[in-house]
């Protein structure tokens, strides 16, 4: 079967025979076993449970609930419980930490761990956003060697005695002249991490640009002992595919490429399957993909109207590439029930094929490069000073989802 002629539903490109060789292996975190190398990547107010479980529904993968902070976490805020909270038929349950205190991660962590709340434990240091980076937080955390080498020990210290891995995400580094994904690569590796995905990207560039995935390639010959993971630009299946082959990477982290699209897993089990087939919706399948979206929310929110409210933002990414008018597209993006959802999906021309272009490629907002925010002097050296060890107390945020 050829891609012009395949399937639209998941399920059945999911039970297509292969057409040719596996691409990758299984991925190994720790005690669990990915059959397909593919992970979601955190995206705040867009992985969570609803979201989550309909991508599962799609394909195989690792799906990682949205970032909750270390000290909401050891503080026990409702919305950082909530978000690491889990269907049943998840496994493994992944949770993403970010932190900046060794000792707070560590606890975040052992409460993840040893409360049974997540199988598996992920370390944000990748974010770009202005309002972290600028006390040291985020994708800038990594140029502090030693900070960054302490938080990583305390977390996998946490949570061995539970059996629970802990894995690494990061940027390439600051910027071009402050580099850091070698190193954090190398410090990972030797302080027990059981794998580490690398954004190829900058902060400067935050989401702009081209991804640099000879920066996968280096990290990949440069870490031998643990699985590199690749993350950007990765757009359709054929694109993650491609990333693997060029760079010898051991699986692949897909963000913004899902959004709307979270058949794209279904696609991503197949093409490391070996086979050809691929999800080619027309607009009825997704409109129903959308309608069972709404009602995850609404299950998750346990309020219908908050549960629509948060399905708003979705309605253009899933109908990019689609001829759908701009009254139609408005009317979707204000809906506050699903008896209303239901109603504005089902007079839309629905009998609309696949667009031959225009769906895939880069989704969501890529903005443009601009100089990463970082505290006053913390370029000058690659060690900690008493000055920027108070501005981390205060990058310690207390608000997850983020």
């Amino acid at each position: 079967m050829t891609l012009s002629d395949a399937p639209a539903r998941a399920s059945e490109v999911a039970a297509a025979p292969a057409t040719g060789e596996r691409v990758l292996p299984p991925l190994q975190i720790g005690p669990h076993t990915i059959d397909t190398p593919v992970v979601l990547a955190p995206m705040a107010g867009v992985t969570n449970k609803a979201f989550r479980t309909l991508c599962r529904e799609h394909g195989a993968g690792l799906y990682v609930a949205e970032m909750v902070t270390s000290r909401a976490l050891v503080e026990r805020h409702a919305e950082t419980l909530r978000i690491v909270t889990f269907d049943e038929g998840e496994s493994p349950r992944s949770a993403q930490v970010y932190g900046v205190d060794p000792a707070t991660v560590g606890e975040a962590v052992r409460i993840l761990a040893a409360e049974g709340l997540a199988d598996h434990v992920d370390l944000n240091f990748g974010c770009p956003v202005p309002k972290v980076t600028k006390r040291g937080g985020g994708g800038v955390l990594p140029w502090k060697k030693e900070l960054f080498t302490r938080i990583v020990a305390s977390a996998v210290e946490a949570a061995g005695p539970h059996g629970v891995p802990v894995t690494v995400k990061t940027r390439k580094g600051i910027d071009d002249e402050h580099l850091t994904y070698l190193d954090a690569g190398l410090i990972a590796q030797r302080e027990g991490a059981a794998a580490i995905a690398l954004h190829a990207r900058t902060v400067e560039q935050h989401y702009s640009g081209t991804a640099d995935w000879t920066a996968i390639t280096a990290l990949k010959q440069t870490v031998t002992d643990i699985p590199v993971l690749g993350n950007g630009d990765i757009w359709s299946a054929e694109d993650a595919v491609r990333m693997v082959r060029e760079t010898g990477a051991d699986g692949v982290v897909v963000g913004r490429g899902c959004q709307g699209r979270p058949w794209l897993f279904a696609d991503l089990a197949a093409a490391f399957a070996g086979s050809d087939v691929r999800v080619r919706p027309g607009l009825r399948e997704v409109a129903e993909t959308i309608y069972r979206h709404g009602e995850l929310q609404v299950e998750y929110w346990q309020d219908e109207g908050k549960g629509m409210r948060d399905l708003r933002k979705h309605m253009a990414w899933y109908l990019k590439g689609y001829p759908v008018g701009g009254d139609s597209r408005r009317a979707l993006a204000l809906v506050s029930t699903l008896a209303e959802l239901r109603e504005r999906l089902d007079v839309l021309d629905l009998d609309q094929p696949y667009p031959e272009q225009g769906v895939e490629g880069p989704r969501g907002r890529a903005g443009s490069p601009k100089a990463a925010h970082v505290p006053y002097g913390w370029l000058d050296s690659r060690e900690l000073t008493d000055e920027h060890r108070q501005q981390l107390v205060e990058a310690e945020l207390s608000v997850s989802g983020g």
